[in-house]
């Protein structure tokens, strides 16, 4: 997919929105255009429902999602396109759009637009969804920066992105790795296990607000497509700085471990639904860490730092060791996001 990104999409369109805030090339989660955050994502989930959520909810959180990482806390508007296929059932469509609606509430935004198109039976997979959205920082975000500015004598962004982020800085994670993959592996119900774990799919746009007034958060990304191991190998590779991350500093819920050593996938390069990883400048970290943790994230951590010592990802092991942890190079988990 990154391939085919850089080869092919950028090659036609990198060049048209040089002259914006954060123009496509830079393969941020949003544009920003004269101050207002953008977004589109399209979602293909099997199934469509599983525990903790379902296609609706995930479609309105990650969009909404997208916006908060870069700062834009506040969303002005989510879209909502819905590509149906012919003989879908109209209970599961209410069930769905529901879900949406409790999202965007839960959010505190709305859905303001969108399209329907019905195909004929057996040309999608019962529903495909994309939404687009819309959203603007608050005064926190100003906040952050000006907390950010003093810390460094360099032209760091007032958006959250890639280039923001220096040795020294900490890494903050707000919660278990891993249980959005492992819920649907069970909903699927095709390899033989059962779990009781539940997708994290959530709205972070609130989590972001608290991180922000604290300040100090310099850039930050949901751990979707790819996971944590493909999240911190693009910043390695934007920044050409290292990343350390401790292993016994990730939570991980025993019944997700327990799951992806049965199935023999790497908990790291799962997606993630509901999760965020923040760079943060090092003196901030504890009081930023304290911040998502009362806004009833318990298990967030601070899972390592960032240094100028090589290029990569280096995980430290429970037991001593280090090992080196690359790109993946395939998605072990298929159409979970």
């Amino acid at each position: 997919m990154l391939q085919f990104i850089h080869k092919y999409v950028l090659k036609y369109f990198g060049d048209l929105s040089r002259n914006i805030d954060v123009p496509l090339y830079l393969l941020e989660d949003s544009a920003i255009v004269n101050g207002i955050a953008f977004t589109t994502d399209s979602y293909t989930v099997y199934p469509l429902f599983f525990p903790g959520g379902d296609i609706g909810r995930m479609a309105v959180c990650g969009t909404i999602n997208d916006l908060a990482v870069k700062g834009a806390t506040k969303i002005l508007g989510v879209s909502c396109g819905l590509i149906i296929e012919e003989g879908f059932e109209i209970s599961n469509i209410e069930k769905i759009l529901n879900s949406m609606r409790e999202a965007a509430l839960e959010a505190e935004t709305s859905i303001i637009t969108g399209d329907t198109k019905v195909v004929e039976k057996g040309r999608v997979d019962k529903l495909l969804i994309n939404c687009s959205g819309i959203g603007v920082p608050g005064q926190e975000l100003m906040q952050n920066y000006e907390i950010i500015k003093r810390s460094r004598d360099d032209h760091s962004s007032m958006w959250l992105i890639t280039k923001n982020i220096r040795a020294g800085d900490k890494i903050i994670l707000n919660g278990p790795l891993g249980d959005h993959a492992v819920a649907i592996l069970a909903a699927r119900g095709e390899l033989g296990f059962k779990s009781d774990v539940k997708s994290d799919v959530a709205p972070l746009n609130k989590l972001m607000r608290e991180a922000l007034k604290v300040g100090g958060v310099t850039c930050a990304k949901d751990p979707t497509r790819g996971g944590l191991a493909g999240l911190l190998n693009e910043w390695a590779e934007n920044t050409g700085l290292g990343f350390v991350i401790r292993e016994d500093a990730l939570p991980i819920s025993s019944a997700a471990k327990a799951a992806s050593e049965l199935l023999g996938i790497d908990i790291l390069e799962v997606g993630n639904e509901g999760k965020v990883v923040m760079s943060v400048i090092n003196d901030k970290a504890e009081e930023i860490l304290e911040s998502i943790k009362n806004s009833g994230w318990s298990q967030a951590s601070i899972i390592g730092y960032v240094t100028d010592s090589f290029k990569g990802v280096i995980l430290e092991t429970t037991i001593g060791g280090k090992r080196i942890i690359p790109p993946p190079i395939g998605d072990p988990v298929p159409r979970i996001c």
